[in-house]
C-alpha cells in the first residue's frame, strides 16, 4: 500500500512539473536584449517605441506600454498582435508591420531617450466638458421644462487602434454620464441618470466596450412625450449609433436604435 502511494504521489508531481512547464513563454532573450533601447524610424527620423526590460513604451504618451517578447523572428505585444521581423542587428530593427509595410527602425542616442518617458499609465484623453442646457416646450397647453446635464467621469474606456507606425496600441479615454430631467411647473415628472451600460441589448456590445457616451441631445416633443437622442461614439473614430429615449407623460423611459 505504501510502494503504491509512493508511485501515486510521484505521477502527481510528474504531471504538476509538465504543466508549469507548458506554460512558460518561449522567447529568445539575445533578441530581446538587443531591443533595449529607443528606436528611430529612418525615414521620418521620429522616435517610434523605447524597449526596457519586457515592456515597450509608445513615443505617444496617450498610449499605453505593452509588454513585448521577441521568439523565432516575431514580436510579439501583450494585445497578441504579432509581426514578422525582417532584420535584427544592435543597430538595426525591421520588421513588418500590420499594413505588411517593412518598417525600418535605427537604435537611437541618449538625446532621443528623452522624448519617450517611462510611465506605468497613460495620459488620459478627455473627449468632452461638463454641459447644461435647458429649454422649455409645450405640448396640449401644458409646458415642460426639461434639462439635460452631460458629466465627464473617472470611468476608463480602453480603445485599441493602429498608430502611425502601423503598430496596434491602447488609448484610454474617460466616460460620461448623462442626466435628463422634466419638470411641468414645480412638479418632477422624470429625473435620471444614463449610463453607458444601459444602452446593453441597444447597442452590440463589443461596440459598446470601446464605445464613450458621447452626447444627448433634446429632439422633439409628440403625443408619446419628450425626445432625447443619445449619441455612443468610439473615440476619435467614424462609428456611432444613436439611440431614442423618449420620457412619457406619466414618467416613464424607453429607448430604441434611432441610426449607426
Amino acid at each position: 500500500m505504501k510502494k503504491l502511494f509512493t508511485i501515486s504521489l510521484l505521477m502527481v508531481v510528474l504531471v504538476a512539473c509538465h504543466q508549469n512547464n507548458s506554460s512558460v513563454v518561449s522567447e529568445d532573450k539575445e533578441a530581446k536584449a538587443m531591443l533595449q533601447g529607443v528606436w528611430v524610424d529612418e525615414e521620418s527620423g521620429n522616435v517610434t517605441f523605447r524597449a526596457k526590460g519586457d515592456t515597450i513604451y509608445f513615443a505617444d504618451a496617450t498610449s499605453m506600454p505593452t509588454y513585448f517578447r521577441i521568439y523565432k523572428d516575431s514580436l510579439y505585444l501583450g494585445s497578441g498582435a504579432v509581426y514578422g521581423i525582417a532584420k535584427q542587428t544592435e543597430h538595426l530593427f525591421w520588421f513588418n508591420n500590420q499594413n505588411g509595410d517593412l518598417l525600418k527602425l535605427q537604435k537611437g542616442d541618449e538625446a532621443e531617450e528623452e522624448a519617450v518617458q517611462e510611465h506605468s499609465a497613460p495620459s488620459i484623453l478627455t473627449y468632452t466638458h461638463q454641459v447644461k442646457i435647458d429649454s422649455v416646450v409645450s405640448y396640449n397647453n401644458t409646458r415642460y421644462h426639461w434639462y439635460i446635464a452631460i458629466n465627464p467621469t473617472k470611468y476608463k474606456v480602453t480603445k485599441r487602434s493602429y498608430n502611425e507606425d502601423g503598430l496596434e496600441v491602447e488609448n484610454v479615454y474617460y466616460d460620461n454620464i448623462m442626466h435628463i430631467s422634466v419638470f411641468v411647473g414645480a412638479n418632477k415628472l422624470f429625473s435620471s441618470d444614463f449610463h453607458k451600460q444601459q444602452f446593453k441589448g441597444i447597442v452590440p456590445e463589443s461596440f459598446l466596450n470601446e464605445a464613450i457616451l458621447a452626447n444627448m441631445e433634446y429632439s422633439h416633443v409628440d403625443a408619446d412625450g419628450l425626445h432625447f437622442n443619445a449619441t455612443l461614439c468610439i473615440p476619435d473614430g467614424a462609428s456611432c449609433y444613436m439611440v431614442e429615449t423618449t420620457i412619457s407623460y406619466t414618467g416613464v423611459s424607453s429607448m430604441k436604435l434611432v441610426e449607426y
